[in-house]
């Protein structure tokens, strides 16, 4: 039985990927309707993206096979889903990326803003998370932890040498003899101890074991870390990266794949509507992330070092030598980098000049420079100024090669599957099916149906990739709020926002993965701080959701550019609907 199991689990993506089609035909074979043969396509894209028994880009072009073969949509229509607007906006965005982290300015970035708050490990802690947050809104959040762990690995790693230092120092001033062993060189501890690798191989820094007469008595973690103390500290700087890499992911359109990914399908199906665009987002989303990193920031700092908030403010003290080494390697490391070369200068221009056209194209609350165009009102998007910026400077900041290496293909491809999974559900009559279906949830206060809606797209992304997840749902949340006659932003904007809190696994998402990968961290830990920051992020969006992004979009009333959907055999006018819903 053992080894029948065994070889259950070996084959199991083969198993998923052969038995999901079958076992879901009678479906489409016994009802016989559009809805019927579009939801058997959904279910098993479904199947396959929260399974991932084929990759994410793969199954993105099951609906281009099934869709032809059901006579829901022919295979031009369905073919012209898979390139639109975002993949401009995305193609320039990675140009801009590319260049950023070819010439170092985002550890430029990261390191002078370090070098700014100090180097006290709570204050240390802080000042990485919103360098982290910041590059994040540009960069994507995998990239940003990638590059700026390196950084914290090494700024923990000297925080431990010196405490060793000092340590070997008030070892020599008690017991009233210099030992030669103790001598330091460039601030290097050359007291006995052994480089280990992490055990899993990951080789961005080192681990310093510290072996002295003491050493037999401790555990191996504390061995290694030779306190308690250090060991938390590495932890909670680890976990802070990869919380502030997401979160600051959420401030921009452009920040995360979740946020293109809704932009884009929300100005497919709603093409009438204007609220969407990069100012609104940003103005609606900066008090979110800049709440939720201050409140992670508290909830790591109470969960692995304390909170104690009168050393955290006590002014005018000394500095340890902890934060006086800790504050020449990052010094170090800005040297490092050398005088600000001409590159960096024209990648942070072109950086300022491109998030300026985006949050002036369309803001809202004043004429943004689309309007000097009144006989074309909608034909530029943000991708329009990407790709104008990205052609602007005469010399080559990256090279094609560069850029292919860094784009993002399978992203691209996969979003093009969900733009034609949700062709194909709204042609075949599903959107409105499911809509009217879950009719019965408007006797709930519309709060309670966010908050469910939020829940479960939290808990589902912990176990599917962030970008799956927003492409399941996006087709079924959009008819749910028709069919509720509730302004579908009301839902749509919470529901993207929490796709990204994949806070409580190392492969909920792939920051989360490369912090995990240093070694210092054990699953529990990254479970028992994700929930915490799971909770407290659904709480701050339906903060957002119900004070400051109800004027924005005026979300108390049903839009003119969403369709109205009556029931069938249903006696209620849309009047009386549209009074109810307001």
């Amino acid at each position: 039985m053992r080894l029948f199991l065994s070889y259950i689990w070996m084959y199991r993506r083969l198993l998923l990927i052969v038995l999901t089609p079958l076992l879901l035909l009678p479906v489409p074979l016994i009802i016989k309707t559009t809805e019927a043969q579009c939801a058997y396509v959904l279910f098993v894209v479904a199947m396959f993206w929260l399974s991932e028994a084929l990759p994410l880009s793969v199954t993105a072009f099951i609906p281009a096979l099934m869709f032809p073969l059901f006579g829901i949509l022919p295979s031009k229509t369905i073919a012209s889903t898979y390139f639109k607007d975002f993949h401009l906006l995305l193609t320039g965005v990675i140009c801009l990326a590319t260049s950023i982290e070819k010439w170092n300015l985002h550890k430029r970035i990261a390191l002078r803003m370090v070098m700014l708050v100090g180097v006290n490990p709570g204050w240390l802690m802080l000042g990485f998370m919103f360098s982290t947050g910041f590059l994040s809104m540009w960069l994507s959040n995998t990239s940003t932890a990638a590059m700026v762990m390196p950084i914290v690995e090494a700024v923990a790693q000297q925080i431990i040498n010196a405490e060793a230092e000092v340590d070997a120092m008030q070892t020599n001033s008690s017991e009233g003899i210099h030992n030669e062993v103790f001598e330091l060189e460039d601030n290097e501890i050359t007291t006995k101890c052994d480089p280990e690798k992490h055990v899993n191989g990951y080789t961005n820094g080192t681990v310093t074991t510290w072996k002295d007469e003491k050493s037999t008595t401790q555990s191996a973690s504390e061995n290694k870390y030779r306190s308690k103390k250090n060991h938390m500290m590495c932890k909670a700087m680890c976990l802070c990266i990869a919380y502030s890499s997401t979160i600051g992911g959420l401030t921009t359109i452009t920040g995360t794949s979740t946020n293109l990914i809704f932009a884009e399908q929300f100005q497919t199906r709603y093409p009438k509507s204007t609220e969407i665009n990069f100012g609104t987002w940003f103005l609606l989303c900066i008090p979110i992330s800049i709440i939720l990193l201050l409140l992670s920031w508290i909830w790591l700092q109470w969960l692995f070092l304390g909170f104690n908030i009168k050393e955290m403010f006590k002014c005018g003290k000394e500095k340890t030598q902890r934060e006086k080494a800790s504050e020449k390697v990052i010094l170090e490391e800005y040297n490092k980098l050398g005088p600000i070369s001409y590159q960096e200068i024209m990648t942070f221009i072109l950086f300022l000049l491109m998030a300026l056209l985006w949050f002036t194209r369309d803001p809202g609350f004043f004429p943004g420079w689309s309007s000097l165009f009144p006989n074309y009102l909608g034909y530029a998007t943000d991708s329009t100024a990407a790709l104008l910026l990205d052609s602007f400077d005469y010399a080559p900041l990256i090279t094609w090669k560069e850029f292919q290496a860094c784009m993002p293909w399978d992203i691209a491809i996969l979003v093009g599957g969900g733009f034609a999974l949700a062709e194909g559900c709204e042609v075949s009559g599903l959107s409105q099916w499911i809509g009217n279906k879950m009719t019965p949830l408007g006797s709930l206060p519309i709060v309670i149906v966010v908050l469910i809606a939020c829940i479960i797209v939290t808990s589902v992304t912990e176990v599917a990739s962030n970008p799956a997840t927003i492409t399941i749902f996006l087709p079924i949340l959009a008819p749910l709020a028709e069919a509720l006659y509730v302004n579908p932003l009301y839902i749509l904007i919470p529901t993207t926002l929490c796709t990204s809190f994949a806070f409580l696994l190392p492969v909920a998402n792939p920051p989360n993965a490369i912090v995990f990968s240093y070694g210092h961290l054990q699953v529990m830990d990254m479970v028992k701080a994700g929930l915490g920051i799971n909770i407290l992020g659904v709480l701050v969006v339906m903060l957002c959701i119900s004070t400051w992004a109800i004027p924005m979009f005026n979300l108390h009333t049903y839009p003119a550019w969403a369709p109205i959907i009556v029931p069938p055999n249903s006696t209620i006018s849309v009047t009386s609907l549209l009074t109810t819903a307001g």
